[in-house]
């Protein structure tokens, strides 16, 4: 990969700022961390050589001083909300999280379950959370939020929500994903942090956009192809531009709620001038972290064109509306880009029109690419995966890796015992045949052993894969795409 990001610069200058923020609130500070906390592959993409780890990395250097809060919606919770990156409910994201959060010595103080109106499944969700011993809140819709300020900041405003009790300088508040109540209970806390006189301040942790890069870098534009469903617009930010004239950049919903917001703030605060602008607000060094401006405008192009490609096959599926797919080929446009500027397009194109059926290609980190076909036996991401690990390997294509002693009883469960018309083995289950196999076979050990080398190749899907599929590719860390085709006519699969 070639780099274009200092990442041990980046967590040098932000963990410096976070901690002059402590200070400057008189060691007491609620920091909103927007965007991915734990698997923030987005930035890892865009920035090549950014740590998809390095939030919680930084974390870890405040670990004596720092406690978490997670937020949840209950009407996220209420409609089983899907992390896309993952494939997996918000709330199951949160517990991975909390897990993955602990193990690294991290402390979890709580959740937070907002907008909470007595739904059942936010009901039972908080039930299973305290039986394992996590402490959660309710936080609870309020009305005229965010405009009815003196209503909004009052006893029968934020004074309704459960006070969380926090005994750390820095309390990180988070969430699964978007719009989960992170910046209103921040200023729950705020308010009630006053009520009892002590003194606290808020800042938000951002990565995008990045407030110092032109408005329309691909970094940034990349940014709104990852936030279209969340219809967000980068924008200059006229608050900063008025108060200090300079030029930075930052995104509408921010922009649109700070007169909202510093109101809100000065309230709780008495102080007028707590920030000046929505820049002012966020911790954003990241733009200091950037070696290779050109390294990081290519990246930033391909996460387009990824994006270009999800949120097609989303709006087929229903996931999204026109609209959503629409802004996201707009931005396509304004870079002069097309779908085709994805070097593993084409070529599973080509291949699929010569054979008929459905095609996966995967670029090597080398710049070589390898396709696979769906075949009576294999799925198109199965024989791909395993035709790529033998490139890697320097095996013979006409080798086969998986042995019929084990083909053939795994395709007779399938049929026989567990009744499925298609006996065709999906990613998963070719890579625990590959496995077994390797137990007595040298070649097919060796060729497991290439698996890690797909971490971070480019691959593309001529038909939309099944769940398995995308999720096991996911996990050798491959970025997939897909055309945006049923790979069946048939309607349940």
């Amino acid at each position: 990969m070639t780099v274009g990001f200092d990442n041990a610069l980046y967590m040098k200058r932000q963990t410096e700022e976070i901690r002059r923020r402590v200070e400057a609130f008189g060691n007491k500070l609620y920091l909103e961390f927007g965007g991915k906390l734990f698997d923030d592959y987005h930035a890892a993409r865009v920035l090549p050589g950014f740590d998809a780890g390095a939030k919680v990395k930084l974390l870890q250097n405040f670990s004596d001083s720092a406690e978490i809060v997670f937020c949840i919606n209950a009407g996220d919770i209420e409609k089983s909300k899907i992390r896309a990156d993952f494939g997996i409910t918000y709330e199951r994201d949160l517990l991975r999280t909390i897990d993955a959060f602990r193990s690294l010595g991290l402390y979890v103080n709580s959740v937070v379950v907002t907008q909470y109106q007595n739904q059942p499944a936010a009901q039972t969700f908080r039930n299973l959370l305290e039986h394992r011993g996590i402490r959660t809140y309710t936080h609870y819709p309020i009305h005229g939020y965010p405009t009815d300020v003196d209503f909004v900041v009052s006893d029968q405003g934020y004074g309704v929500n459960d006070y969380v009790e926090t005994t750390r300088p820095l309390v990180v508040v988070t969430a699964p994903g978007p719009c989960s109540g992170k910046l209103a209970t921040c200023l729950s806390q705020l308010y009630h942090e006053s009520k009892r006189g002590i003194s606290a301040g808020y800042a938000k942790f951002e990565t995008f956009p990045i407030w110092n890069l032109p408005l329309k870098h691909p970094v940034n534009l990349a940014y709104e192809a990852a936030t279209a469903d969340l219809y967000d617009v980068n924008m200059i930010d006229p608050f900063h531009l008025e108060a200090y004239g300079k030029v930075a950049v930052n995104y509408n919903r921010d922009i649109e709620v700070f007169p909202v917001l510093s109101t809100i703030l000065t309230r709780i605060t008495g102080n007028p001038s707590y920030y000046r602008s929505p820049t002012d607000m966020s911790v954003n060094m990241a733009g200091f972290g950037i070696t290779d401006d050109a390294v990081v405008r290519e990246a930033a192009k391909q996460e387009i064109l990824r994006r270009y490609y999800r949120t097609q096959c989303d709006y087929k599926y229903g996931r999204c509306d026109a609209e959503t797919a629409q802004r996201v080929e707009l931005l396509l446009k304004q870079l002069s880009l097309l779908p085709t500027d994805r070097a593993v397009v084409q070529p599973a194109l080509d291949r699929a029109q010569a054979t008929g059926v459905p095609v996966l290609s995967i670029q090597l980190h080398d710049g070589r690419i390898v396709t696979g076909r769906t075949s009576n036996l294999l799925g198109a991401p199965s024989s791909c995966v395993l035709n790529a690990v033998k490139v890697i390997a320097g095996l013979a294509d006409e080798l086969h890796l998986l042995s019929p002693v084990f083909l053939e009883p795994i395709t007779r469960l399938k049929k026989d015992v567990l009744g499925s018309r298609d006996i065709m083995l999906n990613l998963s289950e070719t890579l625990m045949t590959l496995s077994i196999c390797a137990a007595t076979n040298p070649t097919a050990e060796l060729a497991l052993s290439k698996l890690d080398f797909l971490r971070g190749c480019e691959a593309h899907s001529t038909h939309m894969l099944t769940q398995a599929d995308e999720s096991t590719l996911q996990k050798l860390g491959v970025n997939v795409t897909c055309e945006p085709v049923f790979h069946s006519t048939e309607l349940f699969i």
